[in-house]
């Protein structure tokens, strides 16, 4: 699993939101900015404020990719529970689908809102809510269940977006927008099935089981029936430490 260019398909799906919210969160003026859970660097790649831009993320492996791919931007590996850097550190704080993997995303908000500086930015760009998920043709709705169970048995929240809005406020963030995502994934699934493959693999599910329903997905895609949809919400907030 090529997990940088899963990184990048999911950036894509944000890039005319990100240009919008950055543009109102002033990036194009900020002197300090930091993505919390910048993984392999796909957004970092793509964010060029004049400012110095930081990215963390807790995933050794994946943060050396970032070297890579985001040569100038200043990296550590750390928590997102625990940010090392002091109060209002900075003027934009944001996240792109980190807050379902977090074991706790309140108390990751409350770090973000905690090192962003006065009147400053947190953005929670992507997040998912897959209790709304749709999987079509029916007899896959049974895997959609099945990968919401191999997203929590790997720690994730996979209904956290719908409660983004109720999350910022309790983090103390005063929200200015919040809505669902325009466009990304809402899709036929076609190119899909290895993150779905991956994530069955933390199911005890026999690999005949796991066959069965990829010739079902590959089957549906073919004959042009598949639907795989699950909406995905943004948070914009604004910081008042008063």
């Amino acid at each position: 699993m090529n997990w940088h260019a899963q990184f990048q398909k999911q950036a894509g799906w944000t890039t005319d939101l990100r240009a919008y919210l950055f543009e109102k969160a002033g990036l194009g003026t900020a002197s300090r900015v930091l993505e919390v859970g910048c993984g392999s660097g796909a957004i970092l790649a793509e964010t060029r404020p004049p400012a110095p831009l930081h990215g963390l993320d807790l995933n050794l492996p994946r943060l050396r990719e970032a070297r890579f791919h985001a040569p100038g931007a200043r990296l550590l590996c750390a928590d997102a529970l625990s940010l090392p850097y002091p109060d209002e550190s900075f003027e934009v704080v944001f996240c792109h689908y980190l807050l379902l993997w977090v074991s706790d995303p309140l108390v990751a908000l409350r770090e973000m809102r905690r090192v962003t500086r006065q009147n400053g930015h947190v953005l929670a760009l992507a997040e998912p809510d897959y209790s709304q998920r749709v999987d079509e043709p029916p007899e896959l709705v049974p895997l959609g269940r099945l990968q919401n169970q191999a997203l929590e048995a790997q720690g994730a929240d996979p209904f956290v977006g719908g409660r983004l809005a109720e999350l910022f406020a309790r983090a103390g963030i005063r929200l200015v927008e919040t809505g669902p995502l325009a466009t990304g994934p809402g899709r036929s699934g076609e190119d899909e099935w290895e993150v779905i493959e991956a994530d069955l693999r933390h199911l005890p599910l026999e690999a005949e089981v796991i066959q069965s329903y990829e010739n079902l997905h590959r089957l549906a895609v073919l004959e042009g029936k598949r639907v795989l949809r699950v909406p995905t919400y943004f948070a914009w907030g604004r910081i008042n430490h008063v």
